[in-house]
């Protein structure tokens, strides 16, 4: 596999978590970042490591897999389970594949291929966009697009400005909706208000990020970079 998939583990039984854990390290192109036996734990940490995938048991003491799967947002996920009967749960949640124990070195390639062959297709989208504006439904062209940000009027409305700086609305859609339409590898999430177009960005710290379009103000546009939002920033950013 050419593209490297970050992963971490979930299991509560140590021994099943070692031997997912020895198969996971004889795949080309997947890194094991991290492995957890205990599903609270896994939830205290995740947020703060850098991965795609997760491959998790289903039964367990105190949260199951299903609801970390609930609990998960924008990252594939492989069940591995003794039970056939979690299958119908597991699938309504989008997962990747559902892999019933013992784990085979073959299967669980073939459910990493899957992985893959997703992480493609959703990069592939359309250089033009749909979008309900206030000026009625328009087809947009996403290269045209500098930022996004809340509107002033009414949040659940985004202000979208174009590298030209003129702007429209679009109406009630949020970040993530908005994300899932766009190109993944050229827009960026960099704080809870406002989605960058990274080929925008001239300068960045830490902290902030300065862009190479001169506002109304004639100055750049400047942004502030959240932490939790920094890790992806750097990957597009470098990608």
């Amino acid at each position: 596999m050419s593209t490297k998939i970050k992963c971490l583990l979930l299991d509560d039984e140590l021994p099943g978590l070692a031997y997912l854990k020895m198969l996971c390290e004889q795949i080309d192109g997947l890194e094991v970042v991290k492995a957890f036996n205990n599903p609270a734990m896994f939830l205290e940490q995740q947020a703060g490591l850098d991965y795609d995938l997760l491959i998790s048991d289903i039964e367990m003491p105190g949260i199951n897999g299903l609801e970390i799967a609930d609990a998960v947002k924008g990252k594939a996920i492989i069940f591995t389970t003794a039970y056939k009967n979690f299958a119908a749960d597991a699938f309504d949640r989008d997962v990747t594949d559902y892999i019933v124990k013992p784990v085979k070195a073959e299967r669980l390639q073939q459910a990493i291929y899957k992985v893959v062959l997703r992480n493609k297709a959703e990069k592939v989208k359309p250089r033009q966009i749909q979008l309900n504006t206030d000026r009625g439904r328009a087809v947009i062209d996403t290269a045209l697009i500098f930022c996004i940000i809340p509107s002033e009027i009414d949040s659940r409305d985004k202000l979208v400005i174009l590298s030209d700086n003129s702007t429209f609305i679009a109406k009630n859609i949020s970040f993530e909706k908005l994300l899932q339409e766009l190109p993944d590898a050229g827009f960026c999430r960099i704080n809870k208000k406002a989605v960058l177009s990274v080929k925008h960005v001239k300068f960045f710290s830490n902290n902030e990020i300065i862009s190479d379009i001169i506002n109304n103000n004639g100055r750049p546009y400047t942004f502030p970079l959240s932490d939790i939002y920094r890790s992806d920033f750097l990957d597009k950013l470098n990608g």
